[in-house]
């Protein structure tokens, strides 16, 4: 038996919103990099367990498995920058830990 106990993400409060805002969203452009940007951070993290098992439900509600959404991804992302905004500069790096 572990005596591990499940951690909580550091980033756990910014990544439930924007968890929230792709459970009622739409597969965007910017929704689906959102996603596997999640996934990417949540795999194998002991913990975050209700964003872990929203990342399933999306991808659920949206028809995709894992292995289409990273494709879709790699595609967008091979046209154009996706994350854009007031708050990121060109020369800022995207967050993917």
């Amino acid at each position: 038996m572990s005596d591990l106990k499940d951690q909580t993400h550091p980033l756990w409060k910014s990544d439930r919103a924007t968890m929230d805002s792709l459970m009622t969203g739409d597969p965007t452009d910017l929704n689906l990099a959102e996603l596997a940007r999640l996934t990417i951070r949540y795999q194998g993290f002991p913990g975050a367990r209700d964003i872990q098992a929203d990342l399933v439900k999306v991808l659920k509600k949206w028809g995709l498995t894992e292995e289409e959404l990273f494709a879709r991804t790699r595609e967008i992302h091979s046209n154009r920058p996706v994350f854009r905004g007031k708050a990121r500069s060109a020369s800022q790096r995207e967050d993917w830990s």
